[in-house]
């Protein structure tokens, strides 16, 4: 195991990238035209591999955590970083279940026949090359590489600096299946130095090669990466989460849903972040909420109301409610009903995922239909906001923009589409 080359210059980082995308464009084609069993042999080899390599990508996890420690790096951070043996396994099951999805590569998505005799279908086609930027999280290389190899198309991952050495094995892996499967290995490419001068040569496009990207990390990375970007770009903006306690919520459900929702896991991006309360059950839901999250170790940061429902609860500051904490702190307000909650996630939220806890129907069917967001609930945990929750095998991320992908971006969304029109000799007069 070796770490990756670290190149000072930046010309050699700009051909070493121009060359990785030119490669990456030629694997483009051969894994565009792969049969579906051929993939899914990659996919399954990949994931013996990760298997009979689990100790060696641990023992490498152990590396990346000691140095991410040794920088300060915050507990959020850690939980993304960190490896064990079900998440590694997880891994594993992931690349396996990918492979039991049909192949959304010439799907006849739709038929219609003209008045001429023309018949148009609308068929399911690779994008091509997509690259992948993305941090912390180790087990992206597995996902990403498997869905856009199983979306027919070959990638360039750019992982973080942080989880440098777990990413390398992990990757080998899915190396080690494209050749078992006599796949080019340049199908699943990555970016072999940390210095961040090669995301901005993958921004520009690396000649041309870079049909779209992907950014997958803090809100810094998604910035630049929208602002500098010169190709498409599948934005994963932040998740500052939401669960609306509406007027007819029933208690019980409430506080089971909202500690799962916050505490199950606080690094994910669909953790909730805000807690708003109605009005109309201030005195019964509001304390009870509250005491919950502070007795389960999470600091609640309030306004007046919620103040006065704990005295352990934080006076909450206007930019608590547009903030992604990923760790255990959770902002809470008082709405005076419906109209309000809604308002409040149009002003402060991400358009990620937003949840209402309520046993009125109509409420749930507003709030399903006015509140803009790529995900929305009703009586469940936001965190089943999660591209494997929704039957996907994975995700590469959440897509909170509004064009083409929007939501868990799985192989469906890593698809474009072409028309074939089918004649019998027609002209067009």
């Amino acid at each position: 195991m070796t770490d990756p080359v670290r190149l000072h210059s930046a010309p050699d980082i700009s051909r070493l990238m121009l060359d990785l995308g030119r490669a990456a464009r030629r694997a483009a084609r051969a894994v565009a035209l792969a049969s579906t069993d051929q993939k899914n042999k990659a996919l399954n080899e990949a994931a013996a591999a990760i298997r009979a390599r689990a100790g060696e990508i641990l023992a490498a996890n152990a590396l990346d955590m000691q140095a991410a420690e040794a920088a300060g790096a915050n507990k959020a951070l850690l939980d993304r970083l960190m490896l064990d043996a079900a998440r590694v396994e997880a891994m594993a099951r992931g690349l396996d279940e990918i492979a039991t999805l049909p192949d959304p590569v010439g799907r006849v998505l739709e038929t219609f026949d003209r008045p001429n005799g023309l018949r148009i279908e609308r068929v399911s086609t690779t994008l091509g090359v997509v690259g992948v930027i993305y941090e912390s999280r180790p087990n992206v290389t597995a996902d990403a590489g498997a869905l856009c190899l199983k979306a027919g198309n070959a990638c360039i991952l750019r992982g973080g600096s942080d989880s440098v050495r777990s990413s390398g094995l992990i990757h080998q892996c899915l190396v080690a299946g494209l050749k078992a499967a006599g796949l080019p290995e340049a199908a699943i490419s990555r970016v072999p130095v940390t210095d961040r001068v090669a995301v901005g040569e993958m921004l520009k496009g690396l000649g041309g090669t870079l049909d779209v990207i992907v950014p997958r990390g803090g809100k810094s990375l998604v910035a630049r990466v929208q602002d500098e970007a010169r190709v498409p770009v599948f934005a994963h903006l932040e998740g500052i989460v939401h669960v609306y306690i509406h007027a007819a919520a029933d208690l019980e459900k409430a506080e089971r849903i909202v500690r799962n929702a916050k505490l199950r896991r606080t690094g994910v991006c669909g953790a909730a972040e805000t807690l708003l309360v109605d009005q109309a059950v201030v005195e019964t839901h509001l304390a009870p909420l509250v005491k919950l999250l502070l007795d389960a170790g999470c600091e609640v940061r309030g306004d007046s109301a919620t103040c006065n429902a704990d005295a352990r609860v934080v006076p909450a500051t206007e930019e608590d409610w547009r903030t992604e904490y990923l760790e255990a702190i959770i902002a809470c307000r008082v709405v005076a009903n419906l109209d309000d909650a809604i308002d409040h996630i149009e002003t402060y939220g991400s358009h990620h995922t937003d949840c209402i806890i309520t046993e009125d129907s109509a409420a749930a069917e507003r709030f399903l239909a006015e509140v803009d967001s790529a995900i929305v609930m009703h009586n469940a945990s936001t965190q089943f906001a999660d591209g494997g929750e929704f039957g996907f095998g994975a995700e590469i991320g959440i897509a909170t923009g509004r064009m083409h992908a929007r939501g868990p971006v799985g192989l469906a969304q890593l698809c474009s589409f072409k028309y074939r029109v089918l004649g019998t000799g027609q002209t067009r007069p």
